[in-house]
C-alpha cells in the first residue's frame, strides 16, 4: 500500500470526508450543476460477518430495513420516497451492505430523517419478518432454475474452502427459515452502529447543509447488543487444480468456469493489475482469448474474463459458453495462453489499448451524482474513499513487467478451481 499512499497524497480528492464525534464516517461532494442529491449508506455488514448459525441474515436484514420503524408503517417509506419523485434500493455483498436514495436536492429535509429512521431503528415486527422470509426464500429458490448462479456457487464453494467468501449472500432455504426475529434484531443492533457506517451524499447540497442534516437525522442508533462471532479463516494458497463437474436439465449450452484467488485491498497495486490482465484476456473484441476462442476458431460462443475486488481476498475468473465436446480443448487453450502470459511480455500497443480501455470504463462510472457516491461508499468500506480516485493512475503507471510478475504471481495454468456444467443426458 505504500506506492498507493503515496499517490494519494499527490491527487486531489473531489468531495470532503468528516468523521462526527459519534464515529460515523460521511462523504460529501457538491455538485452545482444538479438540482438531484444522492444519499448512499454503506455499512460494513455483509455475509462475511454473519455468525455460521446465521447464514442469510445480513440480505435477509436488507429487505426487512424497508419494513420500517415503530414511527414509520411498512411500505411508507418506499411511499415518502416515491411521492417526493425519487428512488430507492439497496444490495448486499460479502463485504457490505448499501441502501442508496436518490431524490431533488430540496427534499431530503423531509426523506433524510426517514431513510435514517429505517436504518438505524428497525423494528423487524414478527408479522412482517415471517411474511418477508417467505419473499427471500422464493428468491432463493428461483437462483436454483439459474444455470449460471448454481456454477458460480460451485465454483466458490470449492475455492474458498476456508473464508466465508465461499458463502452463499442468500443463504440456504432451510438456514433462512431457521432464523428468528430476536436473532436479526440482536444482528442489527450489534452492527448497524456508526463506526460501521459511511455517508456519501452527493448533488446540489452545499456542505453546511448537508453536514447539518446527517448529524441531525444519523444520531439516535440502537442500545447496542452483541451477536455470537463471526468466524473468518484465512484462505490457504491454492496447491492444485480442484475441479467440479455438475450436469442440469435444460441447459443448452455448457459451460466453463474457472476461479483464481486474487490480492484484497491490502496490495491494492497488484488488484488493480488483475483487473488490466482481466480485459487482456478477455475482454472486448480485441482481447486474446476472445479474439483466438471465439473469432477466429468459433469453438465457444462467448468468453469473458472479470476481477472482483474483496477485502480480504479478490477473485478472477474466466467463464465460456460452449459445447460440450469443446470444454477439455479451451481449458487446455486458456492453460496454455496464461503461462504465455507469463512469459512473454505485453506489446505496448496491447497494454495501451487496455488501460485505455479501463479508464474509460472509470470516467463513464463516474458521471452521475448515483455513481459517486456509490464510489466513495464502496472504498471507504472496503478500504478508504481516497483510493476511489487512484484508479486511473495506477493503471496507467503499470507496465508490462509488473502485469508478468503478477500473472506469475496469481493465474497459475496449475492451481486454479474449474466448475463444468454440462447438459443432463435424456
Amino acid at each position: 500500500m505504500q506506492q498507493l499512499s503515496k499517490q494519494i497524497n499527490e491527487i486531489c480528492f473531489p468531495g470532503n470526508i468528516f468523521t462526527l464525534d459519534n464515529g460515523l464516517t460521511v462523504i460529501h461532494q457538491y455538485l452545482s450543476a444538479t438540482p438531484v442529491a444522492v444519499v448512499d449508506v454503506w455499512t460494513r455488514v455483509g455475509t462475511s460477518i454473519e455468525p455460521p448459525e446465521w447464514a442469510g441474515m445480513a440480505h435477509f436484514l436488507e429487505h426487512m430495513i424497508f419494513k420500517g420503524s415503530q414511527n414509520i408503517a411498512p411500505g411508507e417509506f418506499d411511499w415518502i420516497i416515491e411521492n417526493s419523485g425519487g428512488v430507492t434500493n439497496a444490495a448486499t455483498s460479502h463485504d457490505y451492505a448499501h441502501f442508496f436514495i436518490t431524490t431533488a436536492a430540496h427534499q431530503l429535509p423531509h426523506t433524510l430523517p426517514c431513510f435514517a429512521e429505517i436504518l438505524l431503528q428497525a423494528e423487524i415486527d414478527e408479522e412482517e419478518f415471517l411474511r418477508e422470509r417467505e419473499v427471500v426464500v422464493e428468491e432463493i429458490l428461483s437462483c436454483l432454475d439459474d444455470p449460471d448462479w448454481l456454477g458460480f456457487q460451485a465454483l466458490c464453494d470449492s475455492l474458498y474452502q476456508c473464508h466465508t467468501y465461499g458463502r452463499s449472500i442468500l443463504g440456504t432455504a432451510e438456514q433462512v427459515r431457521a432464523l428468528s426475529p430476536n436473532q436479526m434484531r440482536c444482528f442489527h443492533r450489534t452492527y448497524y452502529q456508526p463506526e460501521n457506517m459511511t455517508v456519501a451524499i452527493v448533488g446540489g447540497i452545499e456542505q453546511d447543509r448537508a453536514l447539518s442534516l446527517v448529524e441531525s437525522s444519523f444520531q439516535n442508533f440502537s442500545v447496542r447488543s452483541e451477536c455470537p462471532p463471526s468466524i473468518i479463516e484465512a484462505e490457504p494458497p491454492l496447491t492444485e487444480i480442484r475441479r467440479t463437474e455438475m450436469q442440469l436439465p435444460r441447459l443448452e449450452q455448457a459451460r466453463l468456469m474457472m476461479a483464481w484467488i486474487a490480492p484484497g485491498v491490502e496490495q491494492m497495486h497488484d488488484a488493480y493489475g488483475l483487473d488490466l490482465l482481466s480485459v487482456i484476456l478477455a475482454g472486448g473484441r480485441a482481447s486474446r482469448l476472445v479474439r483466438e476462442l471465439q473469432q477466429e476458431q468459433k469453438i465457444v460462443f462467448d468468453i469473458v474474463s472479470e476481477f472482483s475486488l474483496q477485502r480480504d481476498s479478490s477473485l478472477f475468473t474466466i467463464t465460456a459458453w460452449l459445447a460440450p465436446d469443446r470444454l477439455e480443448a479451451t481449458e487446455a487453450i486458456i492453460r496454455d495462453r496464461l503461462g504465455e502470459l507469463q512469459h512473454t511480455p505485453i506489446s505496448e500497443a496491447e497494454l495501451a489499448r487496455s488501460q485505455r480501455l479501463l479508464c474509460n470504463d472509470y470516467a463513464f462510472s463516474t458521471e452521475t451524482p448515483s455513481q459517486l457516491a456509490g464510489l466513495y461508499g464502496y472504498y471507504s468500506t472496503i478500504a478508504s474513499a481516497e483510493l476511489a480516485v487512484t484508479y486511473p493512475q495506477v493503471i496507467q503507471q503499470l507496465n508490462a513487467q509488473d502485469l508478468q510478475r503478477i500473472a506469475r504471481q496469481y493465474l497459475s495454468p496449475e492451481r486454479y478451481a474449474v466448475t463444468v456444467m454440462t447438459p443432463l443426458a435424456s
